[in-house]
């Protein structure tokens, strides 16, 4: 048997993009290499050093030995510390190293942060090229600066000089990332790219002309300072300022309407409003029209108006779209609305694949590229959601629904996606995003955009591309996707299954304790082992993770670094559920791109924004619309928020109940601070089979217009129907509506008690 051939690699990638590695120590089962590398390193950064042995093998990939991960904080300061690293207490191989952590003199880098993630002091590098092609023929010079934000970009040389491009090629760097300028000279590209020449950024002087081989280059390094009133993005827990106007006008709307509905006797004081909110469930068309029908409900009980908040996620939010292009839709009659969306619910839907339709999908989705977005089937479901609502073109955005706000005259829509990971199923990766009118952001990281910018190109805080905002019939291929589907949830997550998946497929990490064993602080990392998966596992993974299209835009977080508290804050560990969370190299390791699926693949909930402290929302209106079991989604939510810490009432259904819904719950835990009252009200058919109305029976001629098959498989109400009947259509509205009303007296009393608990 052949003995090893080891090498070992570093990798630190919060001060340099590239990984170090040593000479490889031939024939030997003892290697010693005694090489020194040196990282800078930024104390406020959660640096983790990635130690990986390798076996070295020519003709097959290098075999993985072990793979420690180090948390150099735990590190002391201007001491020598020599640590041994084994796979487990009884392995009989370890790795040895010494280490040594020095402070630097010299200026310290400015950094903004919000606890959370950390935005690094940038550096824009302006590249000039002072050369002519001596030939007729056009050359190109390759430029490269890594772990850039434009990474390589090419300059095409002529006779007359540059062509292309017209003014000086730039490069957006962190300034103390051990930044490179590679250059790629024509005659070198093919036969001699070892040779091309290669300079440090940091040694390279303030706009002086430097000359490298036979390019003149002038260059000229710019410093950018990282303060956060310099960002193009918030980073920070806080209401954004336009929320919290928005909310001072609301309160006028709620303080009024609360006073009608309850008849007090005074005016209600700002602290003494409740925040009550809408929260919804998908289900496709089902749920678009039963929401119609939900806040008819509650606009003839005059609570609408008693409503600060309205979230939606899948077909929700296609009526939270329509609705809101009408700056004053909840103070009118909602009539002319519903009218409009039965015309398209019942409409034939044969023209959606017509040769003119797919001329036009082609014509948008070639003009959606030249934009800059990146394109996929979703944006192709987004217009054909346009074409199944709408009867043209729909030319509305998401910001310019703050004119529906502006006065505070209806509620906030907040609509919610979740972030997704390739290789990891939803339930092991998913990452909360909120869009609202004003912004668009990550729950996680404290992370906002302005709406208008979502999908544009942002590095390290500042947008570097601008985009045209996107239409949001776009946004609703994303929120509504039934494409996004893997082979776990085609299985259902069984108990089975999701074992299955953890045993075979799943990342191994293990924590060992370095010897000799430093003392770890609660914000330090322990040291781990990670042990990746082999090839079938691998094989296996990607099969059963793999999603049919996801909705890809450009990330806004790309660039940012996580801070080295980031796991004590407490707003991260509110929403700190996936498992590369103690993985800070992986977290953030930023893509270009985020994959946003609907958030009906993992809970099927739009509550989590609501449940923000900032936004102190004190009854949720619940209203699940849902074609699976209605207690399963809330059994879900309310199990999560539990191992979230986050307040939420305890559930307690009966197993009668549970087969036998009634239209109305109310669930409150008194005991729990800032726990809000949950009026769950499922779309189920109970008493509207024989009362049209509230009190109203339904003679004998009347009886058929209270059945509704809304369980089963031939149900004309499943997820995956795309058009009513008009009598199929006001049936559920009406008996969406009608649960509502014949509940008043619930919501009422919910009400009532969230304000006397103000």
């Amino acid at each position: 048997v052949s003995q090893a051939d080891c090498y070992v690699s570093l990798w630190l990638p919060t001060a340099t993009i590239e990984k170090s590695r040593t000479k490889t120590i031939r024939n030997s089962n003892d290697p010693v290499w005694n090489e020194t590398f040196y990282f800078r390193i930024q104390s406020q950064v959660k640096n983790v050093l990635e130690l990986t042995v390798y076996d070295e093998d020519f003709a097959t990939p290098d075999d993985h030995l072990l793979c420690a991960l180090f948390d150099t904080a735990k590190l002391p300061i201007d001491r020598t510390v020599l640590l041994y690293f084994k796979p487990s207490s009884t392995a009989k191989e370890e790795l040895e190293v010494e280490f040594k952590l020095e402070a630097m003199s010299g200026p310290h880098e400015i950094i903004a942060t919000n606890g959370v993630i950390v935005c690094r002091e940038l550096c824009c590098l302006e590249v000039e090229v002072n050369e002519k092609e001596q030939k007729k023929s056009k050359k190109e010079l390759s430029l490269t600066v890594k772990g850039s934000f434009e990474g390589t970009q090419d300059i095409i040389l002529g006779p007359d000089g540059v062509v292309s491009p017209s003014g000086p090629t730039k490069f957006h760097y962190i300034k103390y990332a051990e930044p490179t300028l590679d250059v790629m000279l024509p005659k070198k590209r093919r036969y001699h790219p070892v040779c091309s020449p290669v300079l440090m950024l940091n040694s390279l002087p303030m706009g002086r002309k430097t000359t490298i081989a036979e390019v003149s280059i002038t260059s000229k390094n710019k410093s950018n300072c990282s303060c956060r009133q310099d960002l193009d993005m918030r980073f920070g827990f806080d209401l954004c300022s336009d929320e919290m106007a928005f909310l001072y006008k609301r309160k006028k709307y709620v303080a009024s309407a609360m006073k009608n509905v309850f008849h007090l006797q005074q005016d209600l004081q700002d602290h003494e409003v409740p925040v009550v909110a809408i929260i919804t469930t998908g289900g496709g068309l089902k749920s678009m029209t039963g929401l119609y029908g939900s806040l008819m409900g509650l606009k003839k009980l005059n609570l609408l108006d008693c409503v600060t908040y309205i979230s939606g996620l899948s077909g929700t939010t296609w009526t939270m779209a329509n609705l809101y292009r009408d700056a004053y839709w909840s103070q009118k009659d909602l009539d002319s609305h519903i009218a409009e969306a039965q015309k398209q619910a019942t409409k034939c839907k044969m023209g959606c694949f017509s040769m003119d339709r797919m001329k036009y999908y082609n014509k948008q989705l070639c003009q959606r590229k030249e934009e800059g977005y990146r394109t996929s089937f979703i944006d192709l479901w987004g217009l054909m959601i346009e074409y199944l609502l709408n009867d043209g073109k729909d030319p509305h955005k998401l910001s310019e629904q703050r004119e529906a706000l502006c006065d505070g005259q209806n509620p906030l829509p907040i609509y919610v996606s979740v972030c997704v990971r390739d290789n990891y199923s939803t339930q092991d990766f998913k990452e909360w995003v909120e869009f609202t009118p004003y912004e668009v952001g990550l729950l996680k990281y404290g992370a906002f955009i302005p709406a208008e910018n979502f999908g544009s190109e942002f590095f390290m805080g500042r947008m570097l591309k601008k985009l045209p905002e996107s239409r949001i019939c776009y946004l609703q291929g994303m929120w509504s996707s039934i494409f996004s589907v893997n082979l776990l949830q085609i299985w259902g997550l069984s108990h089975s299954s999701e074992d299955f998946w953890k045993r075979w497929t799943q990342d191994r990490i293990d924590e060992v304790d370095e010897d000799p064993v430093l003392p770890t602080r609660p914000h330090e990392l322990r040291t781990r082992m990670y042990t990746p998966p082999g090839p079938l596992s691998s094989a296996l993974r990607g099969a059963l993770t793999d999603r049919f299209s996801v909705a890809q835009h450009h990330n806004f977080l790309r660039g940012y670094q996580l801070h080295n508290n980031y796991l004590e804050n407490e707003h991260f560990c509110r929403w700190k559920d996936t498992v590369l969370d103690s993985r800070p190299n992986q977290l953030m390791q930023n893509p270009n791109l985020l994959g946003m699926i609907d958030a009906g693949f993992f809970i099927n909930t739009s509550s989590p924004p609501l449940l923000r402290p900032q936004r102190e929302v004190d009854v949720i209106i619940y209203l699940s619309y849902t074609t699976g079991s209605h207690t399963t989604s809330l059994d879900k939510a309310c199990k999560y928020y539990s191992e979230q810490n986050i307040p939420f009432p305890r559930i307690s259904l009966s197993d009668e109940d549970k087969k036998n819904l009634k239209e109305c719950y109310i669930f409150q835990d008194s005991d729990m601070p800032r726990c809000p009252i949950v009026i769950f009200l499922p779309l189920v058919n109970d008493t509207f089979r024989e009362y049209k109305a509230p009190g109203v029976k339904r003679c004998c001629s009347e009886m058929e217009g209270g059945q509704l098959d809304l369980t089963s498989r031939c149900s004309p109400y499943c997820m995956f129907s795309v058009r009513y009947t008009d009598e199929n259509y006001r049936r559920l509205l009406n008996l969406s509506e009608y649960n509502i009303l014949n509940n008043s007296q619930m919501i009422m009393q919910a009400l009532q008690t969230a304000m006397q608990r103000r």
